[in-house]
Order: C-alpha cells, then sequence, then structure tokens
C-alpha cells in the first residue's frame, strides 16, 4: 500500500502518491492485534470526563447499546465500506468483499465471503449488481492478480462488477479500466443505465495510465439490462485552473489532483465532491456532464477533503478534513478541535447562484491516546426528518459519534461508542472505517475487529427508526421522507 502517511498528531505535508496507494487512508501502518468477540459485546461503560478507556476497553454513552459483533476473520487485513439492500449488509476490505445477513441485527450472520484483493476496494449495490472499486495497481483485472507496479502498462486498476443474485455464489461479470484507478465511486440511478462517478487522484508522469494533469472524474455508464457492456463514457474536468496548489502555496494543505469522494442527491440533481485541497457543489442533472457550480477551500484547517453529506433539506453540506491520512493520533489536545474535523456548510442562493458558506467545526470532544489513529471519516444521516440535524460517523480508533449539527454554529455530539487503545507502545492501525445507520440500527465496519452493531435509544432520534429504505448506498443519498 505504498505510499508513507504521517504516523504522529500534525501533518505537515501531505506526500504525492501514484495510483498503487490507496492513500491517503491508512497504508504503512500495521493494523493492531484484533481480540476475538463472540455475537454479542460486552456491556461498556461511559467516560468520565477527560477519561480514556483501557486497551481494548468497551465504552459507549448511556443512550448507545452494543448489540453484536462479527469477528474479522483476517484480523491482518483492513475492513472499509459498506452499503445495504434489503436484508444484506455488504462489507468491503482489502482482501475483497463480505455479505452478511442482517435480517436480525442482534445476530448477524455470515453469508459469503468473495476474496478479489485490491485496495481499497469501496462497495456499493444496485439490483442484482455489485460494484468494487480497485485503487491499488494490479497484474490484471482478476481476483487473481498479484501486485503490480504502476509504472507498467500492463497494470490495471478501476471498477469490477459483481453479479450478486445468487447470494452464496457472487459471479464476477465485468470490468472497467478507470484512468488513476478508483479510489472511491459513487452510484448515481437512472431509468435504463447506472452511472458511477469515479473518484481518483495523485497521477504521476511515471503512470502510463494516470499521466496529469487528472483533473476530473471518470464517469461509468452500467446499461442495467446489459452490464457486462459497462464503459467510461466521460471525463469531465472539475478544475480547470487545477485546483488547489497545495504546498508551499498553502503549507500542510494536499494539492487538488483529483477527487477522494462525491456524495450525490439524486432527487435534487446535486452532488457535493471532496477533492483533496477543494470541496465543490455541482449540478449533475446531465449525468454524463457534471457542472461545478461553486468551490469553496480552508487553507487554514483543512489538509484533505476526504468525503461530504447533505443534509436532508439539502441546505448544508458537511465536509470531513481527514488530517493525517487516517494513519495519524490526530484527536488530542495537542492536534486541537478544528484539525482533522468536520466542516458544516450552508448552502445559500438558488439555481446557479447557489454558494457554500462556511458555518463551524465539528470534532468528537472526547481525546485519544496518541497510539490511536483518529479523524474524520465515513458517516451518513441519522433520518430524523422534521427539521433536525444529526449523523452518525466514523472516527477510526476514536470509535462511533452521533452528532447533531441542527445550529451549524453549534454542532455537539449527543452518543459515542469506542474501544480504547488497540495497542499502548506505539501508534496502531484500527477503529470504525465507515460507520452508518440503516433502518434502526447503527452499523460500523471496524477495520480489525469486524462489524459490529448498535442500538441508539434516544428522543431526538426516535423518529428515524420508522424510517425503511430498501436500499443505502450512503454516497448517493436517498429522500427518506
Amino acid at each position: 500500500m505504498g505510499v508513507a502517511v504521517a504516523a504522529a498528531g500534525l501533518l505537515a505535508t501531505l506526500l504525492a502518491a501514484g495510483p498503487a496507494a490507496a492513500t491517503p487512508d491508512p497504508g504503512d501502518l500495521a493494523p493492531g492485534s484484533a481480540h476475538r468477540h463472540g455475537a454479542g459485546l460486552d456491556e461498556g461503560r461511559e467516560l468520565a470526563p477527560g477519561d480514556i478507556p483501557g486497551q481494548d476497553e468497551i465504552v459507549h454513552s448511556a443512550n448507545v447499546k452494543p448489540l453484536a459483533n462479527i469477528p474479522s476473520s483476517d484480523p491482518a487485513g483492513i475492513n472499509t465500506d459498506l452499503a445495504f439492500q434489503g436484508r444484506y449488509a455488504y462489507a468491503g476490505s482489502y482482501s475483497g468483499f463480505t455479505i452478511y445477513d442482517i435480517a436480525n441485527p442482534k445476530a448477524p450472520k455470515t453469508v459469503t465471503q468473495v476474496l478479489c484483493p485490491g485496495g481499497q476496494n469501496d462497495v456499493s449495490v444496485h439490483g442484482d449488481l455489485l460494484f468494487l472499486s480497485t485503487d491499488s495497481s494490479r497484474s490484471d483485472d482478476s481476483c487473481n492478480s498479484v501486485s503490480q507496479p504502476a509504472t507498467e502498462k500492463s497494470s490495471w486498476e478501476g471498477i469490477k462488477i459483481f453479479d450478486i443474485k445468487d447470494k452464496k455464489n457472487p459471479k464476477y461479470v465485468k470490468s472497467v479500466e478507470t484512468a488513476c484507478g478508483s479510489h472511491t465511486h459513487t452510484l448515481v440511478p437512472g431509468d435504463r443505465d447506472i452511472y458511477l462517478y469515479v473518484a481518483s487522484y495523485s497521477p504521476n508522469e511515471a503512470f502510463p495510465d494516470c499521466k496529469p494533469p487528472h483533473d476530473g472524474i471518470s464517469v461509468v455508464k452500467v446499461p442495467k439490462k446489459a452490464p457486462t457492456q459497462a464503459a467510461v463514457v466521460a471525463f469531465p474536468i472539475l478544475f480547470p485552473d487545477g485546483g488547489n496548489p497545495g504546498a508551499p502555496t498553502n503549507p500542510g494543505v494536499s494539492k487538488t489532483t483529483g477527487c477522494h469522494d462525491i456524495t450525490v442527491l439524486p432527487s435534487k440533481n446535486l452532488a457535493a465532491g471532496a477533492c483533496m485541497g477543494d470541496g465543490i457543489l455541482f449540478d449533475i442533472s446531465k449525468p454524463e456532464q457534471p457542472r461545478v457550480i461553486d468551490r469553496v477551500q480552508d487553507n487554514v484547517n483543512f489538509a484533505f477533503w476526504h468525503s461530504a453529506t447533505f443534509n436532508e433539506r439539502a441546505n448544508k453540506v458537511v465536509f470531513t478534513d481527514e488530517l493525517g491520512g487516517g494513519g495519524g493520533a490526530t484527536c488530542n489536545e495537542a492536534t486541537g478541535p478544528n484539525r482533522g474535523a468536520d466542516g458544516i456548510y450552508d448552502i445559500t442562493g438558488r439555481g446557479d447562484q447557489r454558494k457554500l458558506a462556511f458555518r463551524g467545526y465539528f470534532k468528537i470532544p472526547r481525546h485519544q491516546a496518541d497510539t490511536e489513529n483518529c479523524v474524520a471519516h465515513n458517516g451518513s444521516l441519522v433520518p430524523v426528518g422534521g427539521g433536525r440535524d444529526i449523523m452518525v460517523q466514523a472516527w477510526y480508533q476514536g470509535g462511533v459519534s452521533v452528532w447533531e449539527f441542527t445550529d451549524s454554529d453549534r454542532p455537539r455530539e449527543i452518543a459515542y461508542f469506542e474501544r480504547g487503545p488497540l495497542t499502548t507502545d506505539q501508534l496502531g492501525l484500527g477503529g470504525s472505517w465507515s460507520a452508518y445507520y440503516y433502518n434502526g440500527h447503527i452499523y460500523s465496519n471496524d477495520i480489525v475487529k469486524g462489524l459490529d452493531v448498535l442500538r441508539l435509544d434516544d428522543w431526538r432520534t426516535e423518529s428515524a427508526r420508522w424510517v425503511r429504505m430498501d436500499r443505502l448506498n450512503v454516497q448517493t443519498q436517498p429522500e427518506y421522507h
């Protein structure tokens, strides 16, 4: 996984990375040891102010109840993103993906595991199709491939498509190679076709399939009735001026050479892009021709624009800053409350005059040990409706946080779940990669511990229990109400 990331609190400079490396997400740090759990979880306790739990100790707020854990089948591996459809959860990992039956959240079951190595294997689902992102240079597009330098023209990375009609026996049906690989992808549904917005970055003159400039995204078109005809149909340029120049102009800020993650809101024909040194708002009314409406930077507190989440009324966007690339211990007093945090932006104006207006930062108030990688990462809305804005979010070893941003200027944490440090003598890699709310429960894919299921009992989120969905790809935000 190639390129080094900062392993201490403050990130002075983000190093340029090739597509062979799934960066700036965790890379060189070894996963900490994973203690295996049974189907249930220790009840845990509530943290005292300023307290740091003991090694591997489970702690949580009084309004969170741990229900179940399925231990990772590969504790030396790295678990990544989640998607949901019906009674199933789909969990990516650097080894492939796992399908879980979550019909009974108190007793989830593993249905099958598909071995198909590649970083970071972000996953989304639609009907009988599953899409997997590969952003690590491989010898070919098969699931038997091995790592191969991106300097070799024959190397492959991009999108893999599986038929998951038979949950116990998924079939690999198609691959689509994309420029600089596919670090993440976002599914844009249509009547006859599915579009995938493929985010990738860090080009290099030495890489035949990833040469600079790389100032846009790949658009893959997948005919629903003929997925084997999937192909790249466009590469819209989002940064004609090259985007944020990064250091030395903006020290400590990543140079924009593509996007890390894109979230679409199909009901509003809107998308928000977290693009390294820039945050963007764009119109997707023509899926093959996304059009930038507004663009913002934060060259004081944001090192790497990582992901984005709209609120339910589509008048706010939460952007995350992955300071330290996910491998740094940045949830400490030395780093402070405004770096490695979420940035809350109100959307003002109408039509092409819409603007992103900064309002405030949110960072978990629980300081973590200096051996714990911790920074803002993947989360989703808790669909409470009624004008309240609440989301659940993964913070690596900072655990799972539920926080409210109804008042954009004064966000606050209302619930949490976390484990104590994996290691106490050196910085280790672990914690929640993705934490999402789906049909009444929180599901967290822990890097080394596996799948956690949590129940949230709070008057502020009670209304969300009655919201039922038949599918959730978090980067394709639904209309919940």
